[in-house]
């Protein structure tokens, strides 16, 4: 298949090489024209509007801004292959997502949501797990795309919010397990266990589950190396916050997740993981 990717971060990056191996026709287009010329078996595009002369387009970016950017405001629709299928991989607002659902509509091109689970070494090993909504006819033209970079496609309806609100409020989740786990290391700490004695019983008895293992053994050993940087992190808790007021609900543990994360950010720490806002810690 002819496939465009656009935006190649640390996930993109990674994800790239898999379509190339799965024997796709890969073009790309970054920003940063240097990262998308590292990808061995790639075209380096000039455009974003090129890349939608493909037959389908991947698009992993890093927030609204970027998405609007170069998708929206840049006109990359107006001429694009009407037999073309837009995946928007990128973790975004749900008010985006039906933005860019009725932009495709009048562009006359298919749209489908299809975030991922998964840190870059899962995307570099074609672990990622897809979570895809959309026309399901246009999910099935693109799934061989999909089955080279994910372990398993999660299909999730034909509304392509249906995808993101997992995502994002699998996200929230993730950062309240390691704000949990950073909590209850400080208190065994108080009392003379350490925080690896605790988190070894914990995620391998009532958590025992991968992001709990992952964000437990940076807590264990206080090692922050950045997998997901703490600034992207935030702006995941505020899309489910965000998310959340357009229902009239409330999140109080997110609330207290996003202050952790913004005291983080003040101590200096956005170059960290973003589990590095356990380490907050309050007295009373």
């Amino acid at each position: 298949m002819k496939v465009s990717f656009i935006g190649i971060g640390s996930m993109g990056a990674a994800m790239v090489p898999n379509l190339v191996r799965a024997g796709h026709s890969v073009s790309v287009w970054n920003r940063n024209r240097a990262a998308a010329q590292a990808i061995d078996g790639v075209t380096v595009l000039e455009s974003p509007a090129d890349a939608f002369q493909a037959d389908a387009v991947m698009t992993m970016l890093s927030n609204d801004d970027a998405v609007r950017s170069v998708i929206l405001d840049s006109g990359a629709l107006a001429g694009s292959n009407k037999n073309c299928v837009h995946i928007m991989m990128a973790t975004i607002s749900l008010a985006l997502v039906d933005e860019l659902a009725a932009r495709h509509r009048e562009a006359g091109i298919a749209y489908v949501s299809a975030p991922v689970f998964g840190v870059p070494a899962a995307a570099a090993a074609a672990q990622l797990n897809v979570l895809a909504a959309g026309d399901p006819q246009a999910i099935a033209r693109v799934q061989p795309l999909l089955d080279a970079v994910g372990r398993k496609t999660w299909l999730l309806g034909e509304d392509p919010k249906r995808a993101n609100v997992v995502k994002i409020s699998g996200n929230m989740m993730i950062a309240q397990a390691f704000t949990a786990m950073g909590e209850a290391a400080y208190l065994s700490e108080s009392y003379g266990v350490p925080a690896a004695d605790l988190l070894d019983v914990l995620t391998n008895t009532l958590f025992a589950a991968p992001s709990y293992q992952r964000y437990g053994g940076f807590i264990a050993t206080n090692t922050f190396e950045p997998g997901f940087k703490l600034p992207l992190g935030l702006k995941d808790v505020n899309l489910a916050l965000s998310a959340a007021e357009a229902k009239g609900a409330l999140l109080p543990v997110a609330e207290q997740v996003r202050e952790n994360m913004q005291d983080a950010m003040a101590q200096g720490l956005q170059d960290r993981d973003w589990s590095v806002a356990a380490t907050i810690r309050r007295k009373r």
